[in-house]
């Protein structure tokens, strides 16, 4: 049979594999399945603060993934591509990061001598413990859950914890290392430039500024670029060969975009668990030396030296989530029980029959990395427009307002956007955020356009 490349998406909430197999019309996805990693785990040294992940769960919801698949395509894989949530941190024993054992589908890693992997939703950063760190030579600013802010908040309130590990990288770089025995962690461009600390024009780690301020920088990874291979895998893992290409680990918000986006004219609007608006930057842009610490727009590095301009919110499905939960427990502290699940599709339908309203919601329940401080507030409250669906209505509103916000339509025309693909679960469950998508921007917008990190992962191999 033909061959198969394995993509991999280790996110925030769960791990999916994609097998893709190049047919006469390009590449076709054969088969996927996705696990939720129910990884979630209490952070003892920074609560409430800290978001961490339990590492040995996440590994487990991968092997129920691959396990899933289909053996005889399993088998015939030559490349395996692998994105994952960025920002985040985990650390391990070089010698020591797995146990391989022999399972129903052949060999299979478990996590070993690993620490738990602190997320970029973690909060133990506060801006005035970043205020307090050297500044960076990087066109990206610091903020609270990248890498590197986690290790010096290590280094500043438990600098014991980080003498039991001898290396560090994403959650997907440490996969990648595991499935090639990487004796140094390796990792892509994209995601250096997402832990902080990192110069892009001259792909190398701030190292004279961290070691003046005695960060471990024997921690950092090796850094690559994306679309390079790490390296082999060292033996069979559920069916695969050895000796499959893996390539070096990316960002999933650069896969999600490379699944999809085929024109330069095109702006990707994804609402999920967050929000991001991208477009392209033209052939040969470079990012801005100095940094801009107020600056709502970040350029990613993506493929082939290219970088996106990223309007990249932390506010987008969650807030719908957090004001879903509060309408549950109102009605409980009530005296009645209503689920969740329940709430979610009446609250929809009552902000349908809403079209309009004056009440106005800026959303940012969690802040926002160039603007951390400045929470949500509602304003312009009139006695009639207090219903479910007024709120709703106005919350979706807020939600797409802010996006905007951040990366203004005139910005968008002045770069020749023509249409938008929007993407996302929240998005795509969501009808009166489609149709204030639809209200606010001046360009057709196209849905469906499944943006699928696990097989964006894929075509890059």
């Amino acid at each position: 049979g033909p061959a198969c490349v394995l993509g991999i998406d280790l996110g925030t909430t769960s791990v999916k594999a994609a097998l893709v197999t190049g047919t006469e019309r390009g590449l076709a996805l054969a088969q996927s399945c996705s696990r939720e990693t129910q990884a979630h785990s209490d952070s003892l040294e920074a609560a409430p603060q800290g978001m961490e992940q339990n590492v040995q769960k996440i590994i487990r919801a991968l092997n129920e993934c691959l396990a899933a698949l289909p053996q005889q395509q399993l088998q015939r894989v030559t490349h395996i591509g692998i994105s994952g949530q960025m920002h985040g941190v985990v650390f391990w024993k070089s010698d020591k990061g797995c146990k391989w054992t022999e399972g129903g589908t052949g060999p299979a890693f478990e996590a070993d001598k690993v620490s738990h992997l602190v997320t970029w939703q973690d909060g133990r950063c506060s801006p005035t413990f970043l205020s307090s760190l050297p500044l960076p030579q990087s066109h990206v600013s610091l903020a609270t859950g990248f890498g590197c802010a986690t290790v010096y908040w290590y280094l500043k309130n438990s600098p014991d914890f980080l003498k039991a590990y001898d290396a560090a990288g994403t959650i997907q770089d440490y996969v990648v290392a595991m499935l090639c025995d990487l004796k140094k962690p390796l990792m892509s461009v994209q995601n250096a430039a997402s832990w902080g600390y990192f110069n892009c024009r001259n792909k190398s780690w701030n190292t004279d500024i961290l070691k003046k301020s005695g960060f471990p920088v024997h921690l950092l990874p090796e850094v690559g670029d994306p679309g390079s291979i790490a390296g082999r895998t060292t033996c069979a893992w559920h069916g695969i060969p050895k000796g499959a290409k893996v390539g070096i680990a990316l960002g999933d918000f650069q896969c999600s975009v490379y699944s999809c986006l085929t024109e330069r004219t095109d702006a990707v609007l994804n609402i999920s668990t967050s929000a991001q608006l991208t477009i392209s930057m033209p052939l040969g842009f470079q990012p801005p030396e100095a940094l801009d610490p107020s600056s709502a727009v970040t350029y990613f590095p993506y493929f082939n030296g290219d970088y996106l301009a990223v309007a990249a919110s932390l506010n987008g499905g969650n807030v719908l989530a957090t004001f879903v939960g509060m309408v549950a427990q109102w009605t409980q502290e009530l005296g009645l029980q209503v689920q969740e699940s329940a709430i979610y599709p009446r609250i929809i339908q009552a902000a349908l029959a809403q079209k309009h309203s004056q009440l106005s919601i800026h959303p940012t329940l969690f802040g926002e990395r160039h603007l951390p401080e400045q929470l949500a507030s509602v304003s312009s409250i009139g006695a009639s427009e207090l219903s479910l669906g007024h709120v709703t209505r106005a919350l979706c509103r807020g939600i797409v307002e802010n996006l905007c916000s951040m990366l203004p339509v005139q910005h968008l025309l002045e770069m020749g956007v023509r249409r938008i693909l929007g993407s996302g679960s929240a998005l795509a469950r969501n009808e009166v955020l489609r149709q204030e998508v639809e209200r606010i921007f001046p360009f057709p917008v196209v849905y469906g356009k499944d943006v699928d990190a696990a097989v964006g992962a894929a075509m890059v191999m």
